[in-house]
């Protein structure tokens, strides 16, 4: 299904489609596209490309090949997924630690829709960080790795 998506595959394409992308949610899919995991979450996020076309732009980003990126964002799990709305970052209340990004796949379809118009309205209302919809059993448990400390 990751073909379906259109991929990013070097810092300079990430820094355009941050920069370019305007008045819809941009959703960077951090991972490996043989990951399985990863393969689960491409198949919601091509499944909802058309539905979600307004309101969000969603690219898979290769993270052997924006180590910058895979750094700056601290990806220690794939996959990660990172939003951005109007070139700022879009903080995320999931009621874990790391409000900076989605860590794993989303459990249903409805869910990654769900959240993509929170994070559209309260884009479009000014805020830089909203309150996770889904429900709190459906998002995935890790423990964050502090590296370099």
């Amino acid at each position: 299904m990751s073909f379906l998506l259109p991929k990013l595959t070097s810092k300079k394409e990430v820094d355009q489609a941050i920069q370019s992308t305007a008045e819809k949610v941009l959703v960077l899919r951090f991972g490996r596209d043989e990951d399985p995991v990863c393969l689960q979450l491409d198949d919601i996020l091509s499944k909802t490309s058309s539905d979600l076309s307004k309101m969000a732009a969603i690219y898979l980003v290769d993270v052997d090949r924006t180590p910058v990126y895979t750094h700056y964002f601290d990806i220690s799990y794939i996959p990660s997924t990172v939003f951005f709305f109007n070139g700022q970052h879009m903080k995320v209340d999931y009621g874990s630690p790391d409000h900076t990004k989605f860590v794993g796949s989303f459990k249903t379809k409805q869910d990654f829709i769900d959240l993509i118009e929170v994070i559209y309205r309260g884009a479009m209302r000014g805020k830089l960080i909203v309150q996770s919809p889904i429900d709190p059993k459906n998002i995935p448990k890790y423990d964050l790795l502090y590296q370099d400390i």
